[in-house]
């Protein structure tokens, strides 16, 4: 298993509101040093991987400290791909760790996340290359999601902890379903140019056939 933190400045959208949200990964952003320079590519997270995954929302990648789960794809956690990365939300749950996780990121003390994978067991799942002295890893498929975390420290340049008020997340959401909407419609208007074309070749043939 594999952990990777993301870094961003928090944004503190609606102290009423219990909902966090954020990035755990950022597509095609390179990480600091760890030894190497890793970016995670478009595609390496998908929405199956979160149905085939059971993802716990922690505070610092402590077992212990449960802040929210996905059951693939089903519970308090809520996770989504985007062209971004993989985004998350959770509303922190009425205990002292979910005040606690709250007071730190209306502090600025959070401002982190995180998330701890595998990467598929195949031969195109990552690729690893020297450039200019420096080793670079490009990861293609990860395999499973094991939990998101709010840490303390990043190891990437990006990422997103912050409290969001719920109408900005039904925002957010309304605009992945739009976006989903399009591209349902764009896909049918497809499809259907695809059957007049089809029609408008066999009606030519027809006709060409025909002997007066």
């Amino acid at each position: 298993m594999e952990y990777r933190r993301f870094t961003n400045t928090v944004e503190d959208r609606d102290k009423e509101s219990r909902s966090v949200s954020g990035y755990a990964s950022v597509f095609n952003s390179e990480s600091r040093d760890l030894g190497f320079f890793e970016t995670i590519a478009p595609g390496a997270i998908t929405e199956e991987t979160i149905k085939e995954s059971d993802v716990f929302a922690t505070l610092n990648h402590d077992p212990d400290k449960v802040l929210a789960r996905s059951n693939h794809g089903v519970g308090s956690l809520e996770l989504f791909v985007d062209e971004r990365g993989l985004h998350y939300r959770y509303d922190a749950p009425h205990t002292d760790l979910g005040d606690s996780v709250l007071e730190h990121i209306d502090r600025g003390d959070l401002t982190d996340a995180s998330f701890a994978f595998t990467i598929a067991d195949e031969p195109d799942a990552q690729r690893w290359e020297k450039r200019d002295g420096k080793i670079y890893r490009t990861i293609y498929k990860i395999d499973r999601l094991y939990d998101i975390s709010n840490v303390w420290t990043g190891a990437y340049a990006e990422a997103s902890t912050h409290r969001n008020s719920p109408d900005e997340y039904e925002k957010y959401i309304n605009e992945l379903n739009a976006q989903e909407e399009i591209a349902k419609r764009e896909a049918e208007q497809e499809r259907v140019n695809k059957i007049n074309e089809n029609l408008d070749n066999k009606l030519k043939e027809f006709y060409k056939n025909i002997k007066i």
